[in-house]
């Protein structure tokens, strides 16, 4: 059995309600593709991501520091961490 292990990525600073887009400073790396979680006070799931955008331009890959919108299968609130879950 495969061992799964997480890391923090990043943080919610905003939330689109349409078309349900978070809005997450990156402290990490992520890429299309990878699995993330999102966890707050009452937030908590998982997804994969399917496209993410920076300034309405769709990138594959974004690096820490960057800010980007991930279109979310939930709602989710400022201050929500996101993690990378990694096998």
């Amino acid at each position: 059995m495969t061992k799964l292990t997480k890391e923090k990525i990043g943080e919610v600073f905003n939330f689109f309600v349409k078309p349900s887009v978070a809005a997450i400073d990156i402290s990490g790396e992520i890429n299309v593709g990878d699995k993330l979680q999102f966890l707050g006070a009452t937030t908590d799931f998982e997804m994969v991501i399917k496209s993410m955008q920076i300034e309405g331009e769709d990138v594959e890959t974004v690096k820490k520091g960057q800010k980007v919108g991930i279109k979310v299968p939930e709602r989710v609130r400022p201050t929500d961490e996101v993690y990378k879950i990694v096998e």
